[in-house]
């Protein structure tokens, strides 16, 4: 079965480590928030200026003026800081964030994304996105695999306009968690009862499979 949007989080934040940095991107990204261990301590970071974004609020903890850049209420963790958007533009420009996880529509075997525009459609628009590409080493894609009528998001080259050429190393999708090396996709683990035969079908970019592909731990 294809993992949740959820299952995805949970798989995504397991990547987190001690003392980092970390910008969830709009979309599924922002739910990796909620399935932090409580043994990692990390400071999640929002380019509208919040450094130490917690979980999702309650109803009763619901603070309208609290907000991440996707507009979603968020809550703070202790020791958090607001800041401007300018001065958290200047943090992800100037390489201080470890990690950063985003959503995309395409990526491909050169680790090109493509998550801001598709043509004849309304889309949200770039947000930090492009930012976050170009000032981030260690970026997390999450998405779904293959498009609501079953076409291939990863890729050979993608179709639609970049966000970033050659700056994505690692995918996770509801099928499977790959990296991205050497111009192929390499198979690292597989979504819980999805054969390999799955991934592949649905796979554009040259996919390289092991000998053994472990079902993720979910």
């Amino acid at each position: 079965m294809a993992l949740t949007r959820d299952q995805m989080a949970q798989r995504v934040a397991a990547e987190l480590e001690n003392g980092f940095y970390v910008n969830l991107g709009i979309g599924i990204p922002t739910l990796v928030a909620n399935f932090i261990a409580d043994d990692v301590d990390v400071m999640l970071q929002s380019e509208n200026g919040l450094l130490g974004m917690g979980e999702f609020p309650t109803e009763d903890e619901i603070d309208a003026d609290m907000i991440n850049a996707g507009k979603q209420t968020v809550t703070a963790v202790r020791g958090a800081s607001i800041f401007s958007s300018a001065e958290s533009f200047a943090m992800i420009r100037g390489g201080h964030v470890d990690l950063t996880v985003l959503g995309a529509f395409e990526v491909d075997t050169q680790g090109n994304i493509a998550s801001y525009m598709i043509p004849g459609k309304l889309i949200k628009g770039m947000g930090g996105a492009m930012d976050l590409v170009a000032g981030a080493d260690n970026i997390i894609v999450m998405m779904t695999h293959a498009s609501k009528g079953g076409e291939s998001k990863l890729l050979t080259k993608c179709s639609l306009p970049l966000t970033g050429a050659a700056c994505i190393r690692k995918v996770l999708t509801d099928l499977a968690y790959l990296e991205i090396k050497d111009g192929k996709f390499h198979l690292l683990e597989r979504a819980p009862g999805v054969s390999v035969e799955q991934i592949a079908e649905l796979t554009e970019g040259e996919l390289v499979i092991p000998a053994h592909v472990p079902e993720m731990q979910i």
